[in-house]
Order: structure tokens, then sequence, then C-alpha cells
């Protein structure tokens, strides 16, 4: 920490560096109000000089609020404009360049654990003939990835919030390459219980990635970008598991008359991931850093830069379990997600339970599953930018999902591997298209508690479901056939959208933002007085708006 504090004073020091973006943005605050927020930096956000704004410069006005963002939210989120009002204190916002490297080096390595979870799944008849063992010991090469999430996830969380960003994602590079680099030993029939401890290696390193989406987001990217920051950082560990999809029936095609040659193409596919893994290691060595010297918006500048004496993780976590419409994301969002995981584990074995041979298929069908959702991660991502309707796109999303699931479980077995190619991709677009939606929309109810606590949660109740899923599926399949087991998730899903409908949603992060102030937004009847969360005071003034409706 000492170390990263000296190169954030270099950095604060080096105003001329050329990949600097300075984005100013101003506060508008009622006399009185600054006070609370100046306590509530912890000396984060910097003022010029005295700290004193020259508003009557047209040109600074024109460069720190930009008209079209206001236009851009919610009619009822924004407090800033209006006459009247006392100019307080300017709490200095920047964006930088190297946030761009940041995002994109966690969002490769992410993608290289996304595929070496479902490297095994997707050609489960190759390695059960290989290592001589059942389908369900491949299955739970995928399985361990969920069920060693849960349990670490707590202490994970904790030390992301207590050590920061860059080590955490140390930990999760570093173990992501060290499972690689033992997989590489495990090439042999007799030596199946390698790798499965090079897969346990990887799930643990896939705790230390799977909840820094939203707050990589959140430290260095601004509000206007942000969930678009966190679909891409969750739209790397997807395109990882296309390319699990595609690469290994490519590959390591299924050989069974020639073992040598088996084995030969598996250790290909070894080395090759693990020279990846090496390379990316030490590129998040290089690039990622805690956050940027400056914060990138008014929601991380009230926010302390390191956790305040009275924080408590225990009581964040109290504090979230408290939340009711939290309490209902997490269900809904562990059923959708677990769906996912439960699918793309057993597709090879629909596959090839209703087209004979189609291994090569099974492969492609996935990646175009999990392409159409990278898509619709996206264009989530940036319809909640522009918007900021995180309730009502989450209800759609998870409805046309739970359609989705329908469809393709009615046309799986029609005999036209054409159509299940377009049923997939449809079911894709929606289903993994949600998963940015659930780590944005938790951080926005949750607000200001920790990004990583509400997200290393919501992943937390997905490994779950998605470890009871995968294997009442796969008994269901395996038993019956794969409409019996897929019938089973639709189900679930279907529950999920009542939890979704019955999520009350307050815009917290986003009024922040805003400069909410309470000549606009008056506070409900249960605000207390003097609003503390766990150390971090916010203005008793605000209040959070809640989303306009359909």
């Amino acid at each position: 920490m000492v170390a990263g504090e000296l190169v954030q004073e270099h950095l604060r020091a080096d105003t001329g560096a050329p990949d600097d973006i300075t984005v100013g943005r101003k506060t508008s605050e009622p006399e009185g109000a600054a006070e609370p927020y100046a306590d509530a930096t912890y000396g984060a956000a910097p003022t010029h000089g005295a700290g004193e704004v020259d508003t009557t410069d047209p040109a600074l006005e024109q460069e720190v609020v930009p008209p079209d963002e206001r236009e851009a939210m919610l009619p009822n989120g924004g407090g800033g404009g209006g006459g009247g009002e006392e100019e307080g204190k300017k709490l200095e916002t920047r964006l930088y360049c190297r946030r761009f490297a940041v995002l994109t080096v966690f969002s490769l390595y992410s993608l290289v654990n996304a595929f070496q979870w479902i490297q095994y799944s997707i050609i489960t008849n190759v390695f059960t003939r290989y290592y001589g063992v059942s389908n369900e010991d491949v299955n739970w090469l995928s399985i361990v990835y969920m069920v060693a999430y849960v349990p670490l996830i707590f202490p994970a969380t904790w030390l992301l919030d207590r050590r920061g960003l860059r080590l955490t994602a140390l930990l999760g590079s570093g173990l992501n390459c060290a499972g690689a680099l033992l997989k590489c030993a495990s090439v042999s029939p007799e030596l199946f219980g390698v790798t499965v401890s090079a897969q346990v290696v990887c799930s643990v390193a896939q705790v230390f990635i799977l909840g820094l989406p939203s707050r990589i987001a959140s430290v260095w990217f601004g509000p206007r970008e942000v969930s678009t920051a966190c679909a891409t950082a969750v739209l790397g560990n997807q395109l990882g598991t296309a390319i699990g999809f595609l690469l290994p029936p490519v590959l390591v095609p299924n050989t069974p008359e020639d073992d040598d040659l088996t084995g030969h193409n598996i250790s290909i596919m070894f080395y090759g991931t693990a020279a990846v893994s090496t390379v990316l290691f030490i590129l998040t060595v290089i690039v990622i850093k805690d956050r940027p010297p400056l914060p990138p918006s008014q929601a991380q500048a009230v926010l302390p830069d390191t956790p305040p004496e009275d924080y408590s993780y225990k009581q964040s976590i109290i504090n979230l379990m408290k939340n009711k419409a939290f309490v209902l994301l997490l269900i809904s969002y562990g059923i959708m997600t677990g769906s996912f995981y439960s699918v793309s584990t057993l597709l090879n074995q629909m596959i090839i339970a209703c087209y004979e041979n189609q291994e090569l298929n099974a492969g492609r069908i996935g990646l175009t599953l999990v392409v159409a959702g990278m898509v619709g991660s996206i264009l989530c991502g940036l319809w909640l930018d522009h918007t900021k309707t995180y309730k009502m796109t989450t209800l759609i999303v998870y409805s046309l999902s739970f359609l989705g699931m329908l469809v393709f479980t009615f046309t799986l077995n029609l005999d036209d591997i054409y159509l299940v190619f377009f049923t997939a991709g449809v079911l894709g677009f929606f289903m993994t298209g949600y998963l940015p939606l659930g780590f944005e929309f938790g951080v926005e109810i949750t607000y200001p508690e920790s990004e990583g606590t509400s997200s290393g949660l919501l992943n937390a109740f997905a490994q779950i479901f998605g470890i009871i899923f995968t294997l009442i599926q796969g008994k269901l399949t395996t038993d019956y056939n794969p409409v019996a087991g897929n019938l089973f998730l639709c189900a679930w899903i279907f529950l999920g959208i009542l939890l979704t409908a019955l999520i009350k949603s307050e815009l917290k992060r986003h009024n922040v933002n805003m400069g909410a102030d309470s000549n606009h937004l008056a506070c409900p009847g249960d605000c207390p007085s003097d609003k503390t969360t766990n150390g971090v005071k916010l203005e008793p003034s605000i209040s959070f708006s809640r989303e306009t409706s359909l």
C-alpha cells in the first residue's frame, strides 16, 4: 500500500503526462452541505487552490457539465440545476487513459480463466475415454469452480476491501497461471488426479476474478461509461467461455483409435494455455493499480481512498443482507446465472444425446450461445449508461431469457441442427446479456457499500445455484432426456422473473453522481437525520429517487 501511495503521489505531480485526460465535474450543493462531503473524502479529492470554482467562466461551464448528460438520465434523477443555488467546494475528478489498459488486461486473464473452466466439459466424451473416467467425473471439473467459490468468496472480498484491487488481481492472474502450468504435467491416462488438482487451483483463481468487474468500472471509469466498462469486463469472461466452446473440439478431435495422438493434442492445448497465462500475469504486474490518483466520478470522490477506522467487513455483509431489494436480486441473479452455468456445462451431453457424432457442432453452438450473449452484454451496458433504467431493463431481459429457454427446449430434438444454432443464439443473447445487468443493478441499490462485496455475494449465489442446477439437470438429462432437464430450469427462471418484479429500485449511486440535493429531492420519512453507512458519512439532505416504471 505504501508503494502504491508513492506511485500515486508521483502521478499527481506529473500532470503533463500525455495519457491523462482531465474531465472536471462540478457539484451543486446547498449551503452547509459541502462540509459533510468534505469529511467523507478523507483527502481523496483535492481541490484547485482554495477549493473555489469560478462559475462565471462559460467555457468551464460547458466543459464541466455536458448538457446532454442530464437529458440522458431519468427526469427525477438529477438535482443539480436550478437558480438560486449556492456553489460549494469542487470535488475534482479526472479520467485517465490507463483505465483502458487496466480493463483490457483484466478482461484477457479473465478470458483465460473462463476458457479453463469449460475446456473439459465441451469435449466430455474425449476426456472420459482418455482418462478412463465417467461423465460425472468430468462434470465435476466444471462444478469445482462453483464449489470453490462459495467458501472462498468472503476472504476474497475482505482482501479486496482491505488490500485493494492490485493485490486481488495479482492473486487471480497468478493462480490462473499456476493452474495452467500444472495441467501441462497431467497429460497421461493415469494422471487424472493431477488435472483435477490443477483445475482446483484455477477454480480458486476465479474467486479473485469474478467480483472485480464492478470494482474496476467504479474506481477507474466515469459515470457515463461505468455500465459499459462493467459489461466489457464481464465480456472478457464470456469470450473465454466462447473460445472454450470453440477451440477444444478443434485442438483435441475425437480419435478413439489412437490414445497417443489424443494425448499429444491435449498437451498442445494445455501448453498453449500456460504460455498465454504467463504473459498475462506479467502484464498484470505491470499495468493494474489499486486506483487512479484522482477519482473518476463524484460517487467515488465522496468515498475514502482506504476503509475508515470504523469500517467493518462483517457489518457490510449485514447491511447488504438487510437490504430487501438486494436479497431479492441475490436470488434472482443466482437463478439466472446458475442456469447459464448448468446449460454451458451440459451442452455437449445435450447435443450428443440428440445429434450423434456432432462434437464439433456442439462447440460451435456453445460459441454461438456466448458470442450472442457478448453482444447482448455490450448493448445492455450502453443502454444502462444512457437511460439508468436498471429494474426495467433487468426485468425485460429476464423475461426474454425465459422465452428463449422455452424455445431452445422444445426445438432441441427437432432433428435440425441449424435451428439449434439459432435458438441457442437467442437464448445466449438474453441469458448472458443479463450478467452485467445484475452487477450494475446490485451496485446501484447498495451504494455506498463496496462493489466487491456486493458482486462477490451475487457470484456466490450464482455458484450455489449453478452447483444445484448442474447436478439435478445432469441427472434428469442422463436418466430421461435433455427436455426434462431444460424444463426444470424453465420453472426456476420463471420464479426469477417474479422475484425481479418485486425489487424496489432506488438509484443511489446515480443521484450522488448527479449532485442531488434537498431542493429537488425530498427525504422520505424513514430517512435518518445523520446517515452513516459503515463508516462512510453521507449528507443527510440527500435521498435517493426511485426508477421510473414503464
